[in-house]
């Protein structure tokens, strides 16, 4: 027995050293890469970029030609250097490096933000309670991190109650450039509609800019799915619906949208309502005579509820016919932005350079403006709202999409992961869209070409975070990839603070 007690004494002893060294070999890891974090962060020489943007757009033009002459393969090479499929081997090994040299003790007791909450438990209101409907559980589940959980039963009944629910009231939505309309459902549910223009072959007109091009309602459609694959959760459900104009719009209308509503020389059922641009008779939407298809988004949460702050997108384009943004004309236009709260430390800047990927895969280049919810602060995600010139040119990749990704040259070590795998795993981005999009009642929501082009684009997203980690020394991923959101900091004293409208 003496025997047996002194060797698990001398196992236990020994464990115990092992911990202690490993927590000490932590704390080092964590000094050494807090302060190789703090000095990537006031990094005033920013040549690099420029020469990450030069290579790009090298890659891009390769990848362009390559794309027209083959736009039906899935298979395209993203850098146009040949057939052979880029693994981003690097990448992955980049990401675990990463992780090493950060250590587990400062991934541990990195400083965040408190618990997910909802806003049922900012408001007190009882989830549980019997008489709850989908609406509800949909707009008092938005929490602080997500608009809804992995797998949510309450978005798939939203969506189904957006396709089936009989209309029982219509208004057109004020403001905006094009025509929408605020569908009211016979349950009290709420959606906004967006009606199909095009056909799904019409792509953005060459002479049109980004800000005049018309919304496409299964741009609005794909959005939301993508959004979701990405991992992100952050756009709102919607899904396609067809409607009978006579029956569930002209017969609802009122007032000044009812004047506007007419029969086209082809016979077909026309309406054109009152906006910015495109709202006459030559730009009138008509059905076939009288179905159409539209995108049906389901409403946010009362501002009565949840009220939303709007925040200038640093990234905002001119929206002008001749004059440029400044991010486009200053490669250290990052330096700035990292010194204003709260894109200073935490997630926001993070969520930005999300924003932009999910943007690039689309190739929606109109992000003038995001929302946040109050009641959560600024420790919270941007929403995804507003998809609808997405998805326009299948044949070309705009790599300024991603300025606040080669400019800042930093990802989150989860979006990464997500890219790498739908570039390099089983299942391929375009693949997996086009099975979500089966389950949508106008499937095939997006042709061929479209689909191919997200993993074009995936590579391309991959290739600019390759250039950054190599612009950086490879020896220092942890500067570019950021494992916790906690882990990027560029606090300092007397920054200036964003209150929505510092960017303007």
């Amino acid at each position: 027995m003496k025997f047996l007690e002194r060797a698990l004494m001398l196992i236990l002893g020994f464990t115990l050293a092992i911990f202690v060294v490993l927590m000490l070999e932590s704390q080092d890891d964590y000094k050494s890469g807090t302060q190789v974090l703090g000095q990537a962060y006031n990094v005033k020489d920013r040549s690099y970029q420029r020469r990450t943007l030069n290579k790009l757009n090298a890659s891009i033009e390769q990848a362009d030609e390559q794309s027209s002459n083959n736009i039906q393969s899935s298979q395209v090479s993203a850098t146009g250097l040949g057939q052979q499929k880029d693994e981003y081997l690097d990448l992955s090994t980049a990401i675990l490096k990463a992780s090493q040299r950060i250590g587990l003790f400062a991934q541990l007791t990195a400083w965040s933000p408190s618990q997910e909450m909802s806003l049922a438990e900012l408001t007190e209101f009882d989830l549980d309670h019997k008489d709850l409907d989908a609406w509800e559980q949909f707009e008092f589940g938005i929490s602080t991190t997500q608009l809804y959980p992995q797998g949510s039963v309450g978005v798939e009944e939203v969506l189904r109650k957006m396709q089936e629910l009989e209309i029982v009231s219509i208004e057109q939505k004020e403001g905006g450039t094009q025509l929408k309309l605020i569908i009211t459902f016979e349950d009290g549910g709420q959606a906004l509609f967006k009606p199909m223009r095009f056909n799904r072959s019409q792509e953005t007109l060459p002479d049109h800019f980004y800000f005049t091009d018309f919304e496409r309602h299964n741009a609005e459609i794909a959005a939301f799915h993508l959004d979701k694959l990405l991992g992100f959760r952050r756009a709102v459900p919607v899904t396609g619906r067809v409607v009978n104009i006579t029956r569930d719009l002209y017969s609802l209308a009122e007032g000044d949208l009812l004047k506007t509503f007419f029969i086209s020389p082809a016979g077909n059922l026309c309406f054109h309502g009152k906006c910015s641009y495109y709202c006459d008779t030559s730009h009138a939407i008509c059905g076939h005579p009288d179905m159409l298809e539209g995108s049906f988004a389901a409403f946010l949460p009362s501002k009565s509820i949840a009220p939303r702050k709007a925040w200038r997108n640093p990234w905002r384009r001119s929206y002008h016919k001749r004059k440029k943004a400044q991010w486009e004309m200053d490669d250290d236009y990052c330096e700035m932005v990292k010194d204003v709260y709260p894109y200073n430390y935490g997630r926001r800047l993070l969520d930005i350079i999300d924003m932009a990927i999910l943007d690039f895969l689309m190739g929606n280049m109109d992000r003038h403006h995001y929302e946040t919810f109050r009641a959560f602060g600024n420790h919270t995600y941007p929403i995804h709202l507003d998809h609808g010139r997405g998805f326009g040119r299948a044949n070309h990749d705009e790599i300024t999409i991603l300025a606040p990704l080669y400019q800042c040259c930093l990802v989150r070590k989860s979006t990464l992961t997500m890219l790498l795998s739908y570039n390099s795993g089983p299942v391929p981005l375009s693949a997996a869209m086009r099975r979500s999009l089966l389950a949508d009642p106008l499937s095939p929501v997006l042709l061929e070409p479209h689909l191919a082009a997200l993993d074009r684009r995936v590579a391309l997203v991959l290739q600019v975070v390759r250039e950054c980690v190599n612009s950086r020394g490879s020896a220092h991923p942890e500067q570019v990839i950021i494992l916790k959101d906690e882990l990027y900091d560029n606090k300092k004293p007397d920054q200036l603070l964003d209150d929505g409208h510092f960017f303007d």
